[in-house]
């Protein structure tokens, strides 16, 4: 569902004649944002991939950002490390495969510098801002009723409406579904193989 429909959708099951489609909105952007807080499936899923020119300390974060999955250099993941030890180990002289990365502010120091090749980071983002009524982003392709219900709860809310618990569960009810599917779909199917924990020498 576009965004025009969803607040349609909403409206109605809300059932106010005083709703206007500003304040609906406001409710429909909380919404998504909330979910954006707890919920992590492959459509959140980005790449970023940075080419190293000269050396370089430091990654600039996106601007969605919400969550890092993993960063590597190469054939190297990088390990995360507080942003005190980060500064104990930096030695500017020091170049080569990067190692370690901390954040600090909106951006991702690394650790040594490398000076070649490209560093690739794999990060949970914020869903596309639907802006226009015709405008659909992937939680609104695959889950308009999380949206739809987490919107009524705010309105409740705001509205001191009784159904606030029954929006809220169901909610609650469409975010778990969501995430037990995406789940469930990283860990099964034939192409999944056993990891071993442990190897034994002859």
């Amino acid at each position: 569902m576009n965004k025009g429909a969803i607040r349609t959708h909403f409206k109605a099951l809300l059932n106010r004649s005083d709703i206007t489609d500003t304040l609906a909105d406001t409710f429909l952007d909380q919404s998504i944002a909330r979910a954006e807080r707890t919920l992590r499936i492959p459509s959140m899923e980005k790449t970023a991939t940075y080419t190293i020119a000269a050396s370089t300390s430091f990654l600039t974060i996106p601007s969605d950002f919400l969550e890092i999955i993993d960063i590597y250099h190469g054939s190297t993941n990088l390990t995360k490390v507080p942003m005190s030890k980060m500064v104990e180990m930096s030695d500017p002289a020091e170049t080569g495969t990067p190692k370690h990365f901390a954040r600090e502010g909106s951006t991702w120091k690394i650790y040594p510098y490398p000076t070649t090749g490209s560093l690739t980071v794999n990060y949970y983002a914020s869903f596309v801002d639907m802006t226009s009524d015709t405008d659909e982003n992937d939680l609104a392709l695959i889950a308009s009723d999380l949206i739809v219900y987490g919107a009524l709860a705010y309105a409740s809310d705001y509205y001191l409406d009784d159904r606030g618990q029954l929006f809220e569960a169901k909610f609650g009810q469409f975010m778990s579904e969501l995430q037990e599917q995406s789940n469930d779909a990283e860990m099964s199917g034939t192409v999944q193989q056993m990891q071993f924990i442990a190897t034994y020498a002859d």
